[in-house]
């Protein structure tokens, strides 16, 4: 089987959780078939690469994405299936199934009707996106969603699809490359660099700077968590100018009301995340919308304690009062959110026999539950199903 990997994000250009789990499903895939990875981006020798044409520079970036789209559609041509990630290469899925004429298989990492804050990014190129994702979504042969809760926000998204079309493939872990410890020996630690006392209680967030994440409503939360808890946040690559300027307010505002606010606004090698991770007490990840949330599993991963949102999938990965604590979002109330997430940060950072056992079981727990190589197994099954019903 050679299948058509379409993507938008591939190493070494990998903003969120759709790039990290193409990324690792290829690795395992790779051992069962044949796998071509169709991306964006800048060249690499490691995938077929490719851009918009160059007289749309300057377009609205929903064009740009769709102008690269047919490119992966031309160059997916050989393929016994193509499976693409997010509506940044729907189309080009959708396009080369009917080309082709072989399965489309589409994995769900986020849904935009979901995520109506993205018009403030993209303009009208939302309603493009929105529409590129119904369009991929209403004829692919099978939809993928990353959790139990985006399967169910998939059909209530889109009615029309058939629910035996959407499987349950969740995102998985590297517990190899995601674990405990101290820095790698010889390595440079990460923790002095940026004014980390590792002696000191320490809360980390790690994400975009983007409405999705709930950045906002942790800085807000800032002035209630105690002040001797260092709390690090590990955020970039906002969304708008606009976001930025209010993100950079708000944590000039913490930082002089509670001081211990430590921001780090570029991306950090993935050692150094996990560095991080694991020498903090507490990760916090205060999302207002989460398919699954791979940043939670690699937290766990290294052993450290979860405080997150009951939202979308993330629930299926934190297990509260087992692994972590979740604290229950609603959008209409969020000062009672901002306050019951400072709460369950101060209980956990000022409890370190508690959070360790949490971290214990929370590394258990992504050893066990979230194997990559079962994840592939899974996909390849959705594969074959998807070519014997064809």
């Amino acid at each position: 089987m050679r299948v058509a990997m379409m993507t938008r994000e591939y190493p070494p250009e990998v903003y969120g959780g759709a790039g990290v789990h193409v990324t690792e499903l290829v690795s395992q895939l790779r051992r069962l078939c044949e796998v071509d990875v169709h991306c964006m981006g800048a060249p690499r020798e490691t995938a077929i690469v490719y851009s918009p044409d160059p007289a749309l520079a300057g377009a609205n970036a929903a064009l740009t994405t769709l102008s690269a789209e047919l490119r992966m559609a031309h160059g997916a041509a050989g393929a016994d299936i193509v499976h693409s990630h997010t509506w940044y290469s729907g189309l080009a899925g959708h396009l080369a199934a009917e080309l082709y004429d072989v399965p489309h298989i589409l994995t769900a990492h986020s849904l935009e009707p979901r995520r109506p804050w993205k018009a403030e990014q993209l303009g009208g190129g939302y309603r493009i996106s929105s529409w590129s994702e119904r369009n991929a979504v209403q004829y692919a042969d099978a939809v993928i969603a990353v959790s139990d809760g985006m399967r169910l926000d998939v059909l209530d998204a889109y009615p029309f699809v058939d629910p035996a079309r959407v499987h349950v493939v969740r995102n998985g872990i590297d517990t190899s490359a995601w674990h405990p410890g101290p820095v790698t020996p010889g390595a440079e630690s990460v923790l002095p660099a940026i004014g980390v006392d590792p002696a000191a209680p320490i809360a980390v967030f790690v994400g975009r700077i983007t409405r999705q994440k709930g950045l906002g409503h942790l800085i807000a939360a800032a002035h209630r968590i105690a002040p001797e808890i260092q709390l690090v946040l590990c955020a970039g690559a906002p969304d708008t100018p606009e976001l930025a300027a209010d993100t950079e307010r708000a944590v000039a505002e913490a930082q002089s009301s509670r001081g211990n606010v430590i921001w780090v606004q570029e991306m950090l090698p993935r050692e150094s995340v996990r560095e991080l991770l694991a020498a903090a007490q507490v990760f916090v990840c205060p999302s207002v919308y989460e398919p699954l949330g791979i940043v939670n599993l690699e937290a766990m991963a290294c052993e450290t304690a979860v405080v997150a949102s009951d939202v979308g999938g993330i629930p299926e990965v934190v297990q509260d009062g087992v692994t972590g604590t979740l604290v229950h979002y609603n959008s209409y109330e969020p000062a009672v959110y901002e306050h019951a997430l400072a709460d369950a940060v101060n209980d956990l950072a000022s409890d370190p026999v508690r959070a360790a056992e949490f971290g214990r079981a929370g590394r258990a727990r992504a050893i066990n539950e979230f194997s990559w190589a079962q994840i592939a197994r899974d996909t390849l099954a959705v594969y074959q199903d998807a070519i014997s019903r064809r």
